[in-house]
């Protein structure tokens, strides 16, 4: 495989810092760029030294010139706690980082992946979610920073194809776990391992039969590359990526508690605006496309996650941003 130029946006993050580390793996020429909001230094120190690796500190709202082959656009704070801290940055991190990264592929030439998201199908009516669903989301919710700003970022990378010709790959990603989660991004995995460990009340919100499926992190990158590298004619149309295993909140949280053999107990509160009730993957289109199927299975994944979370120094993590509004 020849050597390619590979810029990863939010390359420090849980997932962007993995991916990092597999191109490497392949021999590319890597540049991580990252403003270290909501990732962490650590997770791409152990490639510091690395020949094929160089970090760049920059917010992609504003325009950076590099030369490259391939874009792989992860950056945004992906946790409703993060997006929500700062509504208005989270925005103008998805429609301001889509013209930034579009316009360096048109220039360069470059295939450019854009990490989407589940979240732009909202509170689904339909169930598993097709690519083909447009959604059901409140444009005026607490929530809609990042949903609405995703939809945008998909809308501007289908006008920079069709107008410009650039190659574009869209990935809509489900919820997603494994090593180097933050401790504090308000996730419900992070947040029953952390309670877990602790011996602290489990929090659920709402009667804890919504559901979420959850797909580890290594299976998700592994889909990421293979849709960089697909060739089929309709390789721009978006593509699910996520896990077809389905749980309640209240069965990952029971599932918690007893892997990490915890003395919590469960405790309930009112559900938040606009949470979805249920979200799933029809994983039809990636099957076929990119012949990818999660192989990690989610007892598997939440025990690595968990053993994970047991050597967690939190004194090195910044504490939970406050969920308001900030200008």
């Amino acid at each position: 495989m020849p050597m390619k130029r590979i810029l990863v946006t939010g390359g420090a993050g849980f997932l962007g810092s993995h991916l990092c580390e597999r191109l490497i793996a392949q021999g590319h020429d890597v540049i991580c760029l990252d403003n270290f909001f909501t990732s962490q230094k650590s997770n791409v120190l152990h490639l510091l030294d690395n020949k094929n690796f160089e970090l760049i500190r920059h917010d992609i709202t504003h325009p950076v010139w590099l030369e490259v082959d391939e874009i792989y656009n992860l950056a945004c704070p992906a946790a409703p706690g993060h997006y929500q801290y700062n509504p208005i940055k989270t925005m103008k991190t998805s429609v301001m980082g889509a013209i930034n990264t579009c316009g360096m592929a048109k220039r360069c030439n470059a295939k450019i992946l854009q990490a989407s998201t589940s979240e732009i199908y909202g509170d689904p009516t339909v169930h598993p979610q097709p690519e083909s669903y447009r959604g059901n989301v409140n444009t005026l919710g607490p929530r809609a920073c990042y949903d609405e700003g995703k939809r945008a970022a998909e809308t501007l990378f289908m006008d920079y194809h069709r107008r410009h010709g650039i190659d574009i790959r869209i990935a809509r990603i489900f919820n997603t776990y494994g090593p180097r989660m933050h401790p504090f991004d308000g996730r419900v995995i992070s947040n029953f391992i952390l309670q877990a460990l602790m011996n602290q009340d489990i929090t659920l919100f709402g009667d804890g039969l919504q559901t979420r499926s959850f797909c580890y992190r290594d299976d998700l990158v592994e889909g990421l590359m293979l849709l960089m590298n697909c060739d089929a004619d309709d390789k721009h149309l978006p593509v699910n990526l996520g896990n077809e295993g389905e749980f309640t909140i209240k069965q990952l949280a029971e599932m918690t508690i007893e892997m990490t053999g915890s003395k919590s107990a469960i405790v309930y509160h009112d559900l938040p605006e606009d949470d979805p009730m249920q979200r799933k993957p029809d994983l039809t289109r990636a099957k076929k496309l990119l012949d990818w199927t999660p192989a990690i299975q989610f007892e598997e994944g939440l025990s690595k996650t968990i053993e994970y979370f047991r050597t967690v120094d939190l004194d090195e993590y910044r504490e939970p941003t406050p969920n308001h509004i900030m200008a």
